[in-house]
């Protein structure tokens, strides 16, 4: 990414361990900083105020402001028991369990030490003999309660290491005359409130840490509980599986399902662990994997700066896919004479009906001779490559560099064309960097939180948790969207206007703050350039007369602009609901606008934040995966760019950008294309109009698909090469918050298959490139040469510290979570304004087709399901294709809820399950686009935005009906 003008706000950022380096002091006027540096004290936490002194087992200690007895003691090396306290990251304590006791001196009772802070002079004892003795009257009355040890659902719990630590085993007093029973309803988690103590952590963990409100406690004395919702099995309940109940259970009354037996009994213990990064979403949440006999027993999260120990369902239950039976192990060459045919399917469990193994040397020689052939014979433009986002950094620069050097064409992208094209595109015109600018973390230190086109409680689950722990202390949540969504509950304000209205809705408000002189005059004459052109474009898009055009009343309208403008730091987060569009440009464009004219950018707490989806999305674009742009964002057009990385990489380049993913579709139809090489990616899933796309996969004259599954579009190979998944491998990735973090190989590899970064050098060589990397390290170092954005940030230091934000302004200091304080990597250090025009979507509801269609993801299920509906837990959550619909349109459809309805567009026509949604608006229906079997993309319209060529996924005409039975002629 390009660099921001070198500047850092003071003392702000976070330090190599990811605890917070510094904090947010006070606000005033937007546009300027107010930050402060924090000092850290030696062995102590960071933060600077009054001390405390008092005396700890005889010594003098000092406590900082805020801590606890139990804090300074652990931070001392004096062990206290705990149980109902979690010292991890959003966890507060309770002090309900009675397994921290101390005595204090001059005080009747014992004091619970996790809750009780420490005065000056005060005189506590830890160790005293009381103190130890009521401790161990607590465990042994909870002992009583448990099960057998032998028998018990987890024998290596927090809970039995305690009653180790303690010389306690048995209890001695009257067990508890009935026991609650097993619950085994849900497929991912083992609830046995047999061993529950009613610590409540797991109602903290639900209702503090994930805030999805669904375990709490119910009854009295003896017939108190734990419950989920209404007293609801936990399959049946709203729970979302994100598993924050089972990591923090003490004593295993929850548990990994995979974890125990049918009686219930842990049999499963892990003999390592290796600690590395989720492989879904851009969240980038840190993990644990947790190992046997090179078999992954579980998942747990870890403490990295994007998660802080938080994961969702995918990043917990979603990694059996490693192991699926339908995983590649062997290489692949189609048999001689079997024809590609359009939407044939090809069964994964029985490839040998159109493929037969081979050797790697085979394979290898056979996919490269076949590139060679075309580059030779039709010249780099008959070459295109799809690299992929689930990749490494190191594999996607290694991939593009392949495509460039030796392929000699710039027709390379990947799915970053399919979901933030036009957010980066606005973004590098707008304020020159198509990252983000603060990090979604920084919801800490925000006033004002809008999130329009996103749905994070499904997508980016795991964030969504910072929004609503945000909205709980008092920030007021904008969720702005055509759908409703789980958002929506924490919310001041949904303003659910109409499918493609955005331009309507966000210049009306940015209306209001121009016409009542809302904005930053100050701001604007130092950091902003072009508006007094631009504020004439707004003057008619007054909220009266936008109202009707987007949904949203004008009053409405009126008081969000203004709270937004007068919020102290106001932030804004969009997803694919915004950039899916063919006025997605424009639709960020006025996100841009929004907080260029308030100021509310360059500050904690403020900024624009589009959250990518895939795992290394932000990373693969920076590393130059897409086909204008060398990494850095460096255009392959400019002749000192290019002279820099044709010295570096020993080649003449092309000096003209390449195609795009559609484009390329087209230029094989057109008969340009004749050749392409897919790493990782799905296009005969992913891209709209899926027929046209998977005719031109057909008409391909020689594909090579490197990929863990016979994918949809492997169906279409000639040579298939086993990958590797991500916990096979070292690399390193960047997530949506511009954290540069390291993947670690946790498994060996499955069979034959080979790791992804040694394929492509092989297939390089073949081409004629002379590469010999050993180690992604070596490819990193390379890549990092041409990329200032990761300066200060080298290999070992990421393998050292885990995560390291970029940009860094030297190598012992942290990464910037904040960007553009002191203006914009642009000409003068200007943000540029852009005018947003009214423009309808390509393709609007008619007589013939009165729906709008709109496509997305589930919370379960990712991209085009390759991975996830190989996962066990996440297929059985999620098994089928659903239409979601609302209550009045299936009233209208007259079905009920479940049954089958087709939906047809221009496009084509699918069959599948409809569901019932009252989050949909009348006239809408929503598909998922994991489903093979009901691919959404056969329907969806492949039109672009003319600055981005991202197609409008998120609208397209469509009709819906109930799907009566086929009927066969008779003969």
């Amino acid at each position: 990414m390009a660099d921001t003008n070198g500047q850092k706000p003071a003392g702000y950022g976070h330090d190599s361990k990811g605890k917070a380096g510094g904090e947010n002091l006070g606000a005033g006027k937007p546009g300027v900083a107010h930050t402060a540096p924090v000092e850290k004290v030696a062995g102590k936490p960071n933060g600077k105020g009054k001390t405390v002194k008092f005396v700890l087992d005889g010594k003098d200690v000092e406590a900082l402001e805020g801590e606890t007895i139990w804090q300074v003691a652990n931070r001392l090396g004096i062990e206290i028991p705990h149980l109902c306290y979690s010292p991890e990251p959003g966890y507060r304590a309770d002090g309900n369990c009675r397994a921290c006791m101390v005595e204090i001196e001059g005080e009747r009772v014992l004091a619970a030490s996790c809750i009780r802070k420490p005065a000056e002079g005060m005189k506590v004892k830890a160790t005293s003999d009381r103190a130890k003795t009521a401790r161990q009257m607590v465990f042994e009355l909870l002992v009583t309660d448990q099960p057998e040890r032998a028998t018990s659902h987890d024998p290596q719990s927090k809970f039995w290491g305690w009653a180790d630590k303690m010389g306690i085993d048995v209890g001695r007093f009257p067990e508890r005359e009935k026991m609650p029973p097993p619950d085994r309803s849900h497929v991912a988690m083992a609830v046995n409130l047999d061993a529950c103590i009613q610590c409540n952590l797991c109602v903290r963990a639900c209702r503090e840490v994930q805030v999805n409100d669904v375990i709490g406690m119910a009854g009295r004395g003896h017939g108190e509980k734990i419950v989920f919702d209404f007293d609801d099995p936990m399959g049946q309940s709203t729970c979302v599986a994100c598993g924050e109940c089972v990591q923090a259970c003490p004593t295993g009354a929850l548990m990994p399902a995979t974890l125990v037996d049918e009686k219930n009994v842990r049999t499963e213990f892990p003999d390592r662990e290796v600690h590395s990064v989720c492989p879904y979403c851009g969240v980038g949440c840190q993990l644990t994997y947790h190992i046997k006999n090179d078999k992954l027993l579980y998942v747990t999260g870890k403490n990295g700066p994007a998660n802080q120990q938080r994961l969702c369902v995918k990043g917990r239950f979603g990694f059996d896919y490693i192991s699926n039976p339908q995983r590649l192990t062997k290489p692949m060459i189609r048999k001689e004479g079997v024809p590609k045919v359009p939407h044939e399917f090809i069964d994964p469990m029985n490839p040998w009906t159109h493929f037969r193994e081979a050797t790697w040397e085979e394979a290898l020689d056979r996919a490269a001779s076949g590139l060679r052939k075309i580059r030779d014979r039709d010249g780099s433009k008959g070459l295109a490559g799809f690299g992929s986002a689930k990749c490494s950094n190191e594999e996607a620069y290694l991939f593009q560099k392949l495509v460039r050097a030796g392929f000699g064409t710039n027709n390379v992208d990947h799915c970053t064309r399919l979901c933030h094209a036009s957010s980066v595109a606005a973004l590098l015109e707008g304020v020159g960097s198509g990252a983000v600018s603060a990090t979604f973390n920084e919801v800490k230190n925000s006033d004002v939180i809008i999130v329009i086109g996103a749905n994070p409680t499904e997508n980016h689950p795991v964030a969504a948790t910072f929004f609503k722990q945000a909205a709980k202390r008092g920030a007021k949540l904008v969720v702005m969207d055509p759908r409703g969504q789980a958002l929506k509950r924490h919310a001041w304000r949904m303003m659910q206007f109409k499918n493609g209205a955005d331009v309507a809705m966000l210049n009306a408000m940015l209306n209001v703050i121009v016409t009542e002189k809302l904005y930053d005059q100050q701001y604007i004459q130092t950091y902003v350039e072009g508006f007094d052109a631009w504020k004439e474009n707004v003057k008619d898009f007054t909220p009266e007369e936008m109202a009707p055009i987007c949904g949203i009343p004008a009053d409405t309208l009126r008081e969000v602009a203004r709270t937004y403008a007068r919020a102290e730091s106001a932030i804004i987060f969009w997803g694919m609901g915004v950039s899916q569009h063919t006025h997605g440009t424009d639709n960020a464009r006025c996100l841009i606008a929004l907080a260029l004219i308030t100021g509310q950018i360059g500050r904690p707490g403020t900024g624009l934040h589009p959250l990518r989806g895939q795992n290394n999305v932000q990373g693969a674009s920076d590393a130059g995966l897409i086909p204008m742009f060398f990494p850095d964002y460096k255009s392959v057009e400019n002749p000192e760019t290019r002279a820099k990385v044709e010295n570096l990489w020993g080649v003449k380049l092309d000096p003209k950008k390449g195609l795009t993913v559609v484009e390329i579709m087209d230029a094989v139809h057109a008969d340009t294309i004749k050749g392409m090489y897919i790493l990782g990616e799905n296009p005969a899933m992913s891209d709209p109009d899926l027929n046209h796309a998977r005719v031109a996969l057909a008409h391909l004259e020689h594909l090579v698909v490197q990929d863990l599954f016979l994918t949809e579009t492997a169906f279409y190979a000639d040579v298939i090469l086993p990958a590797s998944a991500w916990p096979e491998k070292d690399g390193t990735v960047t997530n949506t918050n511009r954290q540069v973090q390291m993947g670690r190989t946790a498994l060996p590899l499955p069979g034959d298959a080979k790791l992804d970064w040694w394929i492509t050098q092989e297939l390089a060589r073949r081409m004629g490139l002379n590469w010999n990397y050993t180690h992604p390290s070596e490819i990193y170092t390379e890549m990092a040469s041409l990329m200032p954005s990761l300066n200060n940030i080298p290999w070992d230091r990421v393998e050292r510290e885990s995560a390291v934000t970029y940009p860094a302004d030297s190598l012992d200091e942290p990464g910037r979570d904040v960007v553009f304080d002191k203006g914009y990597p642009r000409p003068g250090g200007f943000g540029k304004l852009v005018a947003a025009k009214l423009q309808p979507p390509n393709e609007t509801p008619d007589h013939e087709f009165p729906f709008i269609l709109t496509t997305g993801r589930q919370l379960e299920h990712w991209h085009t399901g390759a991975m996830t509906r190989r996962a066990t837990v996440l297929d059985a959550l999620e098994p089928a294709a659903i239409a979601a619909l609302s209550r009045g349109t299936i009233t209208k459809l007259g079905i009920k809820p479940g049954d089958m309805v087709r939906v047809t567009t221009r496009r084509g026509t699918v069959e599948l399950n409809s569901r019932q949604d009252d989050a949909i608006p009348d006239g809408v229906v929503f598909i998922p686009f994991a489903y093979v079997e009901a691919a959404a993309n056969i329907l969806t319209n492949p039109a672009l935005d003319p600055f981005g060529k991202i197609p409008e996924f998120k609208f397209c005409a469509a009709k819906v009906e109930a799907a009566k039975p086929q009927l066969e002629a008779a003969e």
